[in-house]
This record gives structure tokens, sequence and C-alpha cells, in this order.
């Protein structure tokens, strides 16, 4: 059963879930254009995110008099700033999964090479570790952090 945020992702792209056929090869050209789809999709989604938070900060920008106006202002500026600084770094990182896609090298683990999952790259399009390999560094930079 798909999550609630790749039921999200799903409709942002005005895609279904992916039902695969018995004995359908994995990562098929039907596969990774159901990717590519999602993929697009977010990434016009987090563009236009971008755009709008340019225009809110240029019409919003104001000289307050008051200091605690003037501080709450630059407040929302600065964590508006920070979530789009994530979402463009999340934009880099979609726009290397459709690379792995024109280069025919996704859907399968960085560490050991096995297919990554239709269901765990519709929840995660950009996963690029299989769910155990994922677990098991989780695992280690709990360890590291103490």
């Amino acid at each position: 059963m798909p999550t609630n945020k790749a039921l999200g992702i799903l409709a942002l792209a005005g895609v279904q879930a992916y039902v695969e056929k018995p004995n359908e090869e994995y990562m098929n050209a039907a596969q990774l254009e159901h990717f590519k789809k999602i993929l697009d999709a977010w990434r016009i989604q987090l563009r236009e995110e971008v755009d709008r938070t340019v225009t809110h900060m240029q019409d919003e920008a104001a000289n307050f008099p008051d200091p605690v106006d003037r501080a709450a202002q630059e407040e929302e500026f600065s964590l508006e700033l920070r979530t789009r600084d994530r979402e463009r770094k999340l934009i880099k990182k979609i726009e290397k999964t459709l690379q792995l896609i024109e280069d025919d090298d996704f859907g399968f683990c960085n560490s050991c090479g096995i297919e990554i999952g239709i269901r765990r790259l519709e929840a995660r399009p950009t996963a690029d570790l299989c769910i155990e390999c994922k677990t098991l560094q989780e695992i280690k930079e709990r360890q590291l952090a103490g």
C-alpha cells in the first residue's frame, strides 16, 4: 500500500500506482517512463514554489519602523529561504535521478546492486539505496552520532 507521501507525488504527476504485469522486466521502458513523469512533475512543482517565494519576498519586503515587526518579517523570510534551499537541493537530486533514467541506470541500489523496488521508488523516487542498505546506513549514522 503506497504511503500518503507517495500518493501525493503520484497525484501531482497525474499517474496511478504502477501495476506490474506477470514476468515483467524490472525497469523496462514503461516503468522508466512512469518514474520520469513523476520526477518531472515534482521538479516543476518545486520550481514553481521557488518562483512564488521570490515574488512573495519582493512583494512583501517592507522596511518596518517597528523592530518587532521587522524581526518577524526577517524570521519569516529566513524560514522561507531555508525551505527553498532544501528544495533547491532536492531539485538537483531529482535532476541527477532523471539523468540516471536517461543513462538506463535507475532503480538499483548503489550499495549492493539489487532492485530498489517499484513501491519504494514511488514513495521516494530519488532513492538510491534498497531498504536494507538504507536501514543499515541509518543504524551506522545513529551509532556514530552517539
